[in-house]
């Protein structure tokens, strides 16, 4: 019996480390897990939810594929249920960005020797913003498109991030850690298009936001720029 990733979880489950004590948080049907332990990546799991439901889900994913005794199954409101260095890879995906932000809030031991493993659906310019100013170092960043929606997947670690920062960088990342795939170019021109429709939506407001309209086009300036320099090395 084969078990197959969606290209998101792949996407994460490739940066994940062989032989890390690894735990997947919000795990729901532990699919993540279970292929890693599958492909011998790892020995050992901690699969994590808040909910029973999606434990339950969990454990028949466990047991269908016979790793039961490979696979702690664990009722977590985050990391609150978690030891510092019980784990020393985090999986957090496919959840708001608000929510990374809160589980990692309460839970500063992981600002040491721990690799986390962020897959944010919501609010990354203000993920981003949180991480690095509260100890945390942005090291890379992909992009993955599946089933209709962008997905950012972000390698994280505790340090002292002294880049600068803009809003172009807040929403895209900074140029410097991406790592170089086709898609990249697609995905800059997707948040090039919602920065245009909000734009328009300021030009248009009964009262005009100068500070805010400056701050898009000045984003929308840079974000033009990359999307040029990569559609150049891509023609080299």
């Amino acid at each position: 019996m084969e078990l197959t990733l969606s290209s998101r979880l792949r996407a994460v489950a490739d940066w994940v480390p062989p032989g890390c004590r690894f735990a997947d948080i919000g795990t729901d049907h532990a699919f993540l897990p279970a292929w890693l332990l599958l492909t011998g990546r790892i020995s050992r799991a901690i699969a994590a939810d808040l909910r029973p439901g999606p434990l339950e889900r969990a454990a028949e994913t466990a047991t269908r594929f016979a790793l039961s005794g490979q696979m702690e199954l664990r009722l977590s409101d985050g990391l609150r249920a978690f030891s510092p260095r019980e784990a020393d890879c985090i999986a957090l995906a496919g959840m708001g960005g608000e929510t990374v932000r809160a589980i990692l809030a309460a839970a500063p031991w992981t600002r040491a020797d721990t690799l986390l493993l962020l897959q944010p659906q919501s609010q990354l310019p203000e993920l981003r913003r949180w991480l690095t100013g509260n100890g945390y170092r942005i090291e890379r960043e992909r992009c993955v498109y599946d089933a209709g929606h962008w997905y950012p997947i972000l390698q994280v670690r505790g340090g002292a991030d002294t880049s600068l920062w803009t809003p172009a960088t807040m929403l895209a990342g900074q140029p410097e850690r991406w790592v170089r795939e086709p898609q990249r170019a697609d995905y800059l021109r997707a948040l090039l298009s919602q920065c245009q429709r909000r734009r328009e939506g300021q030009a248009r407001a009964a009262r005009l936001d100068a500070l805010r309209l400056g701050e898009l086009d000045r984003t929308i300036s840079d974000l033009k720029r990359w999307i040029q320099a990569l559609e150049e090395e891509e023609a080299l």
